[in-house]
């Protein structure tokens, strides 16, 4: 028990530490130089955003109107989804992740993800870099980065 809370101290204090030193680079240059994965605090964060993000498009009503889609969220564990999204936005971001899953052809072609799907978990994801505040540099960094996969993703009319 004690070194569970010991472990849990030294995580909030290693958070609460990298925030400081993050607002006071941020403060003294006006912008960072820094990775968009340092930029948004790490695994850490990043983890919990994917993991509200692929529970939010997970139980889209507008999503799932896709039947293709359905079938596949109700056949592919979330969890699943969640560590390899978790891992690609990781390496994606600058950091020190290695996304080891099928490229974005062969993870979405069989979904027949159109314009609309695509904009639906595009609105859903700037709510959830929203609901936590994230920067708008770093929204806008990563709705670019997202941006980049949408060819390989949308495959239908």
């Amino acid at each position: 028990m004690i070194q569970r809370i010991a472990t849990i101290t030294l995580l909030m204090l290693g958070v609460l530490i990298s925030s400081v030193t993050s607002y006071a680079r941020d403060a003294s240059t006006g912008v960072s130089d820094a990775a968009l994965y340092d930029r948004l605090g790490g695994l850490m964060p990043l983890s919990v955003v994917v993991n509200d993000f692929i529970d939010a498009m997970v139980s889209d009503a507008v999503m799932n109107e896709n039947p293709v889609i359905d079938a596949a969220r109700k056949r592919v564990p979330a969890a699943y989804l969640k560590y390899h999204v978790t891992a690609f936005v990781c390496m994606a971001t600058g950091g020190p992740c290695g996304y080891t899953g099928r490229g974005m052809p062969e993870s979405h072609t069989h979904l027949n993800i159109n314009a609309r799907d695509w904009d639906r978990m595009l609105e859903i994801f700037v709510e959830v870099l929203a609901s936590y505040d994230v920067p708008e540099r770093e929204t806008r960094e990563l709705v670019e980065l997202l941006g980049t996969t949408k060819d390989a993703i949308v495959t239908a009319d």
